[in-house]
């Protein structure tokens, strides 16, 4: 019978499925939580100390992971964790919209975090008795696979998921068609108070109007356009548009001398709602060229926040043609509104969904191999105990353990601040030196492309590891885990709009992450060597969170006290220090070599 209490399942059936599910509530706690926080409107300081905390659990995992093999089977675990996480994850789902959303939802994502981390605990220790020693080198590669994809349906998918709602969730989108129009008067655009706009309507409805859909090609004065620049985001940041925590923009001084440096022609757009949102609640409306001529750029305005305080009055965006454009050309810009709270709250309740699934899944799949069995059975607690601490009293007395817990915690020192800024930074407008990309635009990069980089980098880092040892790449993956901050560097000083550009970065960056991660995963095995070694990767693994948890908490205050171009700089130079420690590591240089038979 398939669904029998079986000894031994073909690990096809299991194997995949367990470390998919592992991997989901790792990226929703780590990555998705920082994204959905951005949205609701949090800070950069905020997220990144709220969501580091929740490293915490990581951290500390090798203290509680005894309990597992003391207390009931690693399946029961599995099983009952897989449950708990359904049900901080539908948590999640119902406080979203609450007025303090941020202490309910980071409560539930500590629960998330705990059980999470538990889980690991049981469906590693399952892994090793589940599976014959062939079984365990064959499906190792298959696991980490399935782990991976987890990563990128967690920041791809679900990313790209909540960015539907975020557009789909709210008013019917309306469309604006820009005309450019050769050898034709420039017409002046007009402050907001001087334009009438619809009003009482029967029912709530999204509107976007210019003076003129027409669009001069004659070439006006960058005076002209930055004085028009510094009105729309003053007008906006005065109203409440950019939301509630949004910082105002620095205000650059206006030169004279520009009115003679000739530019391309601008117009505004004006974006408004004809009857008030609920009192409590927010309108949030996008707005981007949604096809034709990328002659017509849009400089200023991609997203708004109405809300009963300023539903009455315009929104403003800024429309610039390219100086080159001679012809009769047109682009469709369209404006789409959401409930961003209902929009995650519906997200979240698709991942409750597919845990719950795995959890039904799972209880009836996993076979029930006989070494699964509560260590209480053959022996006392208070043994468990002494011999638990004798284990960790071992591994701190290794050679030269400071300076194998120096390296766990500041090989990864850039990485660790760039991963909790990565995804604010490209979603940040231009204006606050982001690049000012759509949420689903954010899962795609960074979500789907990245995570593929990152696993071509640990393909061809565990490749060459394997051929010629760790000993002669380790100064390489060294490298290649911190120099690709340049690109970011580039991202943040040239702010390209062309998404290709985006996405080769953010590619670069992360193989180059994925390989030089290899070596960092390798070290973790060589120190864990022994008799032991079980339970001295478990606090590898502690230093290994440990070493994300801190400088992640720091990240976010850094980022908004010198700006991402000086942060991403600060992230390069903060490689220095692992460039002595690496250089004093003592390494067998046969360790990862394939030994002869």
């Amino acid at each position: 019978m398939f669904f029998g209490k079986k000894e031994y399942r073909n690990p096809w059936s299991w194997v995949p499925s367990l470390y998919f599910a592992e991997g989901i509530p790792y990226v929703v706690v780590m990555t998705v939580s920082v994204i959905l926080y951005k949205r609701l409107g949090l800070s950069n300081t905020e997220i990144a100390l709220y969501t580091s905390w929740l490293y915490l659990p990581w951290v500390i995992k090798p203290l509680w992971s005894p309990f597992v093999d003391i207390f009931r089977t690693k399946r029961w675990w599995i099983v009952i964790m897989q449950l708990i996480v359904g049900a901080g994850l539908a948590g999640v789902a119902f406080t979203i919209p609450a007025s303090n959303f941020v202490q309910y939802t980071l409560a539930f994502f500590w629960l998330l975090a705990f059980s999470s981390a538990t889980h690991d605990i049981a469906a590693d220790g399952f892994y090793m008795i589940g599976l014959s020693e062939h079984d365990q080198t064959f499906f190792v590669g298959i696991r980490s696979t399935f782990y991976r994809i987890a990563m990128i349906v967690g920041q791809g998918i679900l990313i790209i998921i909540a960015g539907y709602f975020e557009t789909t969730t709210g008013l019917q989108p309306v469309d604006l068609t820009l005309h450019s129009k050769p050898n034709t008067e420039i017409v002046n655009n007009p402050a907001p108070s001087e334009l009438t706009f619809k009003r009482n309507a029967l029912q709530q409805s999204l509107y976007i109007n210019s003076v003129s859909t027409n669009i001069s090609t004659n070439k006006n004065n960058k005076f002209a356009l930055d004085s028009a620049l510094q009105y729309v985001q003053k007008w906006n940041f005065d109203h409440g548009f950019y939301g509630k925590n949004a910082e105002p923009h620095k205000i650059q001084p206006l030169s004279e001398s520009d009115k003679t440096v000739e530019v391309g022609n601008f117009a505004l757009l004006y974006i408004s709602l004809n009857q008030s949102p609920e009192e409590g609640t927010e309108q949030v409306v996008t707005l981007d060229r949604e096809s034709g001529d990328k002659s017509f750029n849009l400089l200023e305005g991609t997203r708004f926040v109405f809300n009963s305080s300023n539903w009455d009055k315009p929104a403003l965006a800024l429309v610039q043609i390219d100086h080159r454009l001679r012809t009769v050309s047109s682009a469709l810009f369209q404006a789409r509104s959401g409930d961003i709270p209902k929009a995650w709250s519906y997200t979240f309740f698709l991942i409750t969904a597919l845990f719950l699934g795995f959890f039904l899944y799972h209880k009836f799949i996993l076979p029930y191999p006989q070494s699964d069995k509560p260590v209480l059975a053959g022996g006392s607690a208070k043994s468990i105990f002494q011999e638990f601490f004798k284990t960790f009293a071992l591994f701190f007395t290794k050679e030269k353990i400071w300076l194998v817990i120096t390296f766990l915690l500041i090989y990864r020192f850039g990485e660790a601040q760039l991963v909790k800024l990565a995804s604010p930074f490209l979603l940040d407008p231009r204006s606050a030196g982001g690049l000012e990309l759509t949420t689903g635009q954010v899962g795609f990069v960074y979500g789907t492309v990245g995570i593929i980089g990152l696993t071509l980098g640990g393909l061809l880092g565990g490749f060459v590891a394997a051929k010629d040892g760790l000993k002669k790449w380790l100064w390489w993956m060294f490298m290649a885990i911190n120099i690709p901050h340049v690109l970011y560097i580039y991202l943040a000083y040239a702010q390209p709009d062309h998404f290709i550009i985006i996405n080769a970065c953010v590619f670069g960056e992360q193989f180059g992450y994925g390989f030089g991660f290899t070596a960092y995963m390798l070290y973790m095995i060589y120190v864990s060597q022994g008799t032991h070694k079980t339970a001295h990767f478990a606090i590898t693994t502690g230093f290994m969170a440990l070493s994300m948890m801190i400088p992640g908490m720091i990240s976010g205050w850094i980022q908004e006290q010198i700006g991402y171009q000086l942060f991403f700089v600060w992230i390069l130079l903060t490689m220095i220090p692992g460039f002595f420690i690496v250089r004093m590591l003592n390494i067998d240089p046969e360790f990862g070599k394939k030994k002869k038979e």
